[in-house]
């Protein structure tokens, strides 16, 4: 059995997720809080798999809660149900310990499903949630990333075929000066070659193929 507590200062919502885990034959509600204080006192005492909690509570919110929650009984999977999506609230949930992180429009059966999958430690996140999160994400790294802008300019010259004292030509540069910024690219890119270093420009769009 999946022991369950709720943490809502709405009677009307601790009703409805009362209902809903009522209904899971392998779901047992072990108390609900109406506060934040209330929530960790209920923690200690019925140590549920899963708490169900509620951002904004009275006399402690459910981001303080959820941290000392977290702190005193790190076992507690702990799922926050809220109708705020604000990044600020979701970063100070995942840093306060949470598991999951739920919208109230989620449906019965992904509630249900979360609470499953949070009871097995697997976080959740509501697809607005994820979709968020997975848009806000840095481009992966290349390693072109290394190279000075003097240093692309270079490889760019050279990977669309110029020779040493043509790439010295097109920038101003001497020959020698070329030639060293050649070799200290080969060794950024950790290639042996001029051929490698321009197929890596063209693997990651600093030219085109057909250039």
């Amino acid at each position: 059995m999946i022991r369950v507590a709720i943490a809502d200062d709405h009677e009307i919502v601790r009703r409805g997720l009362r209902m809903t885990i009522l209904g899971e034959e392998d779901m047992q509600l072990v108390g609900e809080a109406a506060n934040g204080q209330e929530a960790v006192r209920l923690v200690a005492a019925q140590q549920p798999d899963v708490l169900l909690l509620d951002i904004q509570m009275p006399l402690l919110d459910g981001l303080a809660a959820a941290a000392q929650i977290h702190a005193a009984q790190p076992d507690v999977r702990m799922l926050i149900l809220t109708s705020f999506d604000s990044d600020a609230k979701l970063y100070a949930a995942l840093k306060a310990g949470v598991t999951g992180y739920l919208l109230k429009d989620t449906p019965g059966d992904g509630l249900v499903a979360a609470i499953r999958g949070a009871a097995r430690g697997i976080p959740q996140l509501h697809p607005e949630i994820a979709r968020k999160l997975m848009g806000q994400m840095p481009a992966p790294a290349t390693p072109l990333d290394d190279l000075t802008e003097r240093e692309r300019e270079v490889l760019t010259l050279l990977a669309r075929g110029n020779s040493n004292k043509e790439i010295g030509a097109a920038l101003f540069l001497t020959e020698a000066t070329v030639k060293g910024y050649v070799s200290t690219i080969l060794g950024k890119l950790y290639v042996s070659d001029r051929t490698q270093a321009a197929l890596l420009a063209v693997r990651y769009g600093l030219v085109d193929v057909d250039e």
